[in-house]
């Protein structure tokens, strides 16, 4: 195999297609709004991308196993604006693999004339937080404008030590194709599988780019989330010290 490989399984023509990233991060919150995207849309798939920097390693659903890949859908609503949805399970493993691997999905992203690129992901907080903020950043003025418009937060030196891995690259090396390109990090407290943060930046990308889906099955798993988050809460309150044990620790 190839160090980057791409199989071609479908080749529909696409009406100026917007690429939606979604590949696993902090509270895998692009992975999780991806996903929403397509199994709330009609999709079909069109790419598999194989790389020897992906871990070494096969996925198995019902017994049938799948090397570790990046997948691409195309999806083609019947009102709406045409995407190109990229996700997967994984991402690669060294810093030759996140350049060699996101230089591989823009040129699929040229094959299929994608004009403007949306990556998605989280920004952790540290903390458990009730309202979730959309931070952004972008490559082109113009696309700074839109975002502030639909709700987005620009804030100076955020998130702190930038955007890693192929959210980021995906604006670095798009911008030197001249491709525009925006990243929405939803806030999350980087804990936890995060179905809240996915469901505001989706939110925000449904805005701006054109489309419609429901939310209950992220809403259930945002439920579902908090019940762990509440289990987990009692636990610690049980295991703390009581007043009295805090008082005896300082005897002596």
């Amino acid at each position: 195999m190839d160090e980057f490989d791409i199989e071609v399984l479908a080749d529909p023509e696409l009406d100026e297609p917007v690429l939606v990233e979604g590949l696993p991060g902090v509270g895998h919150v692009g992975k999780l709004a991806a996903e929403h995207l397509l199994e709330e849309l009609e999709s079909e798939l069109v790419r598999r991308v194989y790389s020897t920097h992906f871990p070494p390693q096969v996925s198995i659903d019902e017994g049938r196993t799948q090397l570790a890949c990046a997948e691409f859908h195309a999806v083609t609503p019947e009102d709406g604006q045409d995407m190109l949805v990229l996700s997967g399970n994984h991402q690669a493993q060294d810093s030759e693999g996140h350049y060699g691997l996101t230089d591989t999905f823009l040129d699929v992203a040229e094959d299929f004339g994608v004009e403007t690129v949306f990556a998605l992901g989280g920004v952790p907080t540290g903390e458990l937080i009730e309202e979730y903020d959309v931070l952004g950043a972008t490559t082109t003025d113009h696309l700074v404008e839109t975002l502030e418009d639909a709700g987005v937060a620009f804030r100076e030196d955020e998130p702190a030590g930038g955007i890693v891995g192929v959210s980021g690259l995906l604006l670095g090396l798009g911008e030197r194709r001249g491709v525009p390109a925006a990243c929405l990090m939803g806030e999350t407290s980087g804990y936890l599988v995060d179905p809240k943060s996915a469901q505001a930046v989706l939110e925000i990308l449904q805005s701006v780019v054109d489309f419609d889906v429901d939310y209950e099955s992220l809403e259930e798993r945002a439920d579902e989330m908090e019940e762990v988050v509440r289990k987990i809460q009692e636990m610690e309150q049980q295991n703390a010290p009581s007043p009295a044990d805090e008082d005896l620790r300082y005897i002596g």
